[in-house]
């Protein structure tokens, strides 16, 4: 064998050398792309968990207000109506009523009366009127992201109540002393809608 094929062998083992290296480094640079892919879809995916998570919220929050808001012109009208009748005792008696009741078209996550339900069997996203308390109750579904002082299943609860002159500041009302100025729709306990999900510790606060 020559020097002429010597040097035409080396060369070519020298190449192969070389080819068997880049193709090493080729596949050990696809599987560090895939593991930074994976890395970035991940992250990717919860955050658009998350923001998801927030537009649930505020539909339920906005849904909650709107029919809260829808309540309180009702009850407006059925104000004005009783003043403009002279029909003072009509608002006493509507104190501590079904504040449905006003509505001409209730929602349809109104499931209707009830006597003192568990709220734990009660679905998220509904109202209803507990004819025990005589309150009306929302129970909410993103629990997670509502806090409240009621402890158990999450949930607002509101009376109908009389608006008056407490003319001896005893917290009642007396006919012959206060004068009525209508009605309000109040919520019984402070509720608060975050933006973040609440924690252990948060409940116990």
């Amino acid at each position: 064998m020559d020097q002429l094929e010597i040097a035409a062998i080396n060369n070519c083992r020298e190449t192969n050398k070389t080819n068997f290296h880049t193709i090493n480094n080729e596949k050990g640079f696809s599987l560090l792309e895939l593991v930074v892919v994976i890395t970035i879809i991940g992250a990717l995916l919860v955050i658009a968990v998350e923001k998801l998570l927030t537009v649930q919220v505020s539909a339920e929050q906005v849904a909650m207000q709107q029919v809260l808001g829808s309540l309180k012109s009702a009850m407006s009208l059925n104000i004005a109506a009783h003043i403009a009748d002279q029909n003072i005792k009509g608002l006493v008696d509507a104190e501590n009523t079904n504040p449905m009741d006003w509505l001409s078209e209730k929602p349809d996550n109104y499931i209707g009366t009830l006597n003192e339900p568990d709220p734990t069997d009660i679905k998220g996203f509904n109202w209803y009127y507990d004819t025990y308390s005589q309150t009306l109750v929302y129970r909410v579904s993103n629990q997670e992201y509502f806090k409240t002082s009621l402890n158990g299943a999450a949930r607002a609860r509101f009376k109908v109540k009389l608006d008056y002159t407490d003319s001896n500041a005893n917290g009642l009302y007396e006919k012959d002393i206060d004068e009525i100025t209508g009605l309000q729709l109040i919520s019984l306990n402070p509720y608060e809608w975050t933006n973040e999900a609440l924690t252990t510790h948060d409940y116990e606060n």
